[in-house]
């Protein structure tokens, strides 16, 4: 590997900055991982784990940051059912600001030096038009498989906060904040949603240990029996006046009850009274993955961009580290 310097704890707001001066000018060139709270969810769950697998670059101008790379190599995930995964390619990570495209050639040239030998993915956005030209003449070509019927390609959503409806939870079900909470049900409520899952507490401790995470605005779904049926994060990018949940999931005992609509539209009038005035939340955006897109479309959101997912292939195998897997 070239140029190997691991990704720490206080680049990440310098992430997020260059997040908030693109999403103020051009939300439509947000790449897959590169949102305001995508980056401190994947840093916090991740980050003890596999933050030795996470080399990383950053580009300045004058003094800011106007471009970064962030790779995930090679690792193996651990669940808590006792099963693992070897993730054997790399993925990307990346942002560029509009005004200084021409540093999209270095990030490119950064990752193939880190990555060299790997099968490499990246997922600009479709609206990255230069960049994807970019891509095209450094050899990745369309991910097929990414753009299948069960493809993982994701898509960003949005809507504003002017009109939001009271949310109805079913009779003995309440809403709670993780501050409410506490950190064990936080964590439980995750690993039930997604279960198996390599989340721990030490990934929620240091989710919480980021500065855009506010408890406050971690929204859970208590049932009768006191389990904590669903649960959401919102990151509150004050700048912008956007939340984003990330993630939303629910307990298997207990779906289809309507506990994740009403807990995101409960979340929505927290957000706006902390002043947010527009929401996001990603999904997967291929025709076989429609739940989350109905949940998402029945409470108002509308597609904003999708990935374009791209693939440079060097093994045959094809275990690539998504970064957007809340699990």
């Amino acid at each position: 590997m070239t140029d190997v310097e691991l990704l720490t704890a206080a680049d990440i707001p310098l992430m997020q900055g260059l997040a908030q001066r693109v999403t103020a000018s051009r939300p439509d060139l947000i790449s897959a991982g590169a949102s305001y709270g995508e980056l401190a969810w994947v840093w916090g769950k991740g980050c003890a784990s596999y933050g030795a697998t996470w080399p990383r670059r950053l580009w300045f101008s004058g003094g800011e940051l106007v471009a970064w790379g962030w790779a995930f190599l090679p690792h193996q995930v651990r669940r808590n059912d006792g099963t693992a995964t070897d993730v054997t390619g790399a993925c990307l990570s990346y942002q560029v600001h509009p005004d200084h495209t021409e540093l999209v050639d270095e990030v490119i040239e950064w990752y193939d030096g880190v990555a060299a030998g790997l099968e490499r993915t990246v997922s600009p956005t479709t609206a990255a038009e230069f960049a994807l030209k970019r891509w095209a003449a450094h050899g990745y070509g369309t991910d097929v498989g990414a753009l299948g019927d069960t493809g993982d390609w994701t898509q960003l959503n949005e809507r504003d906060l002017t009109d939001v409806e009271r949310p109805v939870l079913p009779s003995g079900f309440r809403f709670r904040t993780a501050d409410e909470a506490g950190p064990q049900a936080a964590v439980l409520a995750h690993l039930d949603a997604w279960a198996p899952s390599a989340y721990t507490a030490r990934s929620y401790d240091d989710v919480r240990q980021t500065a855009a995470y506010r408890g406050d605005l971690h929204v859970l779904v208590e049932a009768p029996d006191g389990t904590m049926a669903s649960s959401t994060i919102m990151w509150f990018d004050e700048v912008n006046k956007t939340v984003e949940f990330e993630p939303v999931g629910t307990h298997p005992d207990y779906r289809r009850l309507g506990l994740a609509r009403a807990m995101m539209l409960h979340g929505m009038h927290l957000a706006r009274a902390a002043g947010a005035t527009h929401a996001t939340v990603v999904c997967l955006g291929a025709p076989g993955h429609p739940k989350a897109r109905g949940l998402y479309y029945g409470l108002g959101f509308r597609e904003l961009s999708r990935d374009a997912p791209l693939i440079k292939t060097k093994t045959t195998a094809r275990t690539t580290a998504r970064t957007t897997t809340a699990g």
